[in-house]
């Protein structure tokens, strides 16, 4: 794949487009027929009962949705309203972390579909919530149907989030740039910023994020929050702390029970090696978003701390719930804590069905080198490695693969560059890190001495 220093354009233009987060409103374009439709029929009926179900909820979120249901059970435009609703089930989803509002928001797009079955809006809809649950293949078959029928600038977000998921980042770049030249925001912003950081350009990735942060509003507190998260991340492994410590606080602003900012704090304050006080935004992330990366941070955290039992109770919830709710991130933590290996191997290969990416080939590389299968997991860090991108975990499982496949000069280099970002390692990766970086230094030497 060619590498890019600056992959899209965008730069030279100064407008802050702020539009909403995921809302696709129609009429913005003219809609054509599409081709048979690839979704599942849908029932009408049922699936309008479903998306009507009576909502609590006392957030102004809440309250829109409570209003659009109200509008699509009593008036004209009903398949509009739908169409809104959805996206609000979206929104919901996001800022809750409870995927039952994916459920609903399809349901939303197949009582639009009972009376339009190729309508675009419903065919949208329905691709991001497959995207959202990991179904990128499907994904991209309901993208490519929009692309190749109209020009709107969230089909080509729907294509180029499917197409990075399965690692093919010049497809991906193609459709963002596409999603640039019809229209700069948020979406576009931030999108752009991880392709970035993909590459490799951080710096890139900060000031491209920095536009997305200025196009963000209080309208749309989920897709401007995690504007600001992301903002924090990519200066944090600047080295940039004060203002990636900022930045967090202002997603929490914007939206105070945000599961990845609460995250994000609690990694800034890990990294400071302040555990006892990470401790609390941590659970508070993990309560709302009991995903393995949220448990396996708080248990980390708690044993920092010299929690013991309750991050072995924290890992007992990941043990029994990780393979479902996230296998790759699941897979990495078996590996880590040693345990149930061939199982993390399996997983981590099932992940290929559906994402191809370097961080499925990361899992695949990190759980063969504990299998004892060096020279396949050279073969899978290198396919982990192919875009340059600066990840510390990546880059600390690519030095331990090197040293044990007796490259030490490589593995150290690739230590130090880990070194360089150990910020962003959990605290049991860093002490990992340094002390295979001191027991490869300490063979150097013994090794040059003996000469």
């Amino acid at each position: 794949m060619k590498k890019i220093a600056h992959p899209l354009p965008f730069l030279a233009v100064c407008a802050a487009v702020a539009g909403l987060a995921f809302l696709v409103w129609r009429g913005i374009h003219a809609e054509q027929p599409l081709p048979q439709q690839t979704v599942a029929p849908a029932q009408p009926l049922d699936a309008l009962r479903v998306a009507l179900t009576p909502h609590t909820g006392e957030t102004a979120l809440d309250r829109q949705i409570r209003e659009l249901q109200a509008k699509v059970d009593g008036g004209p435009n009903r398949n509009g309203f739908l169409e809104r609703l959805g996206w609000a089930f979206v929104a919901k989803a996001r800022l809750s972390s409870d995927p039952g509002f994916y459920t609903l928001a399809e349901e939303a797009a197949k009582a639009i579909m009972g009376d339009a079955p190729d309508d675009p809006a419903a065919l949208l809809l329905f691709g991001h919530i497959h995207d959202a649950e990991h179904r990128f293949i499907e994904a991209e078959k309901i993208a490519r149907r929009l692309v190749a029928q109209r020009e709107f600038v969230f089909d080509y977000a729907l294509l180029g989030d499917a197409l990075m998921e399965q690692g093919k980042l010049a497809e991906a770049v193609e459709a963002y740039q596409r999603m640039v030249d019809l229209k700069p925001c948020l979406q576009t912003y931030s999108r752009v910023a991880h392709m970035r950081w993909l590459k490799g350009d951080l710096a890139g990735a900060i000031a491209a994020t920095r536009l997305a942060v200025s196009a963000g509003n209080s309208r749309e507190p989920e897709p401007t929050a995690w504007a600001y998260t992301r903002l924090a991340l990519y200066q944090l492994q600047a080295g940039q702390v004060q203002a990636a410590t900022s930045n967090t606080a202002f997603a929490l602003q914007i939206a105070p029970e945000y599961a990845p900012a609460l995250l994000m704090r609690g990694r800034l304050l890990l990294a400071e090696g302040r555990a006892g006080e990470a401790i609390a935004p941590l659970r508070q992330a993990a309560e709302i978003s009991p995903l393995p990366d949220f448990l396996w941070t708080l248990a980390e955290a708690l044993r920092a701390n010299g929690g013991s039992t309750e991050a072995e109770q924290v890992e007992e919830r990941l043990l029994e719930t990780g393979a479902t709710a996230d296998p790759r991130t699941f897979a990495l933590f078996l590996v880590s804590r040693g345990q149930a290996i061939g199982r993390a191997l399996q997983l981590a290969i099932a992940e290929l069905d559906s994402r191809q990416d370097i961080f499925t080939h990361d899992a695949i590389a990190w759980a063969q080198f504990a299998s004892g299968r060096v020279g396949e997991a050279q073969e899978s860090i290198r396919l982990a490695l192919a875009e340059g991108t600066q990840d510390a975990r990546l880059l600390y499982h690519a030095g331990t693969i090197a040293a044990a496949a007796g490259n030490p000069a490589e593995a150290l280099e690739f230590f130090n560059k880990a070194h360089a970002f150990q910020q962003m390692l959990l605290p049991s990766e860093r002490k990992a890190l340094g002390q295979r970086t001191a027991a490869l230094i300490g063979a150097q030497g013994q090794i040059s001495s003996s000469k």
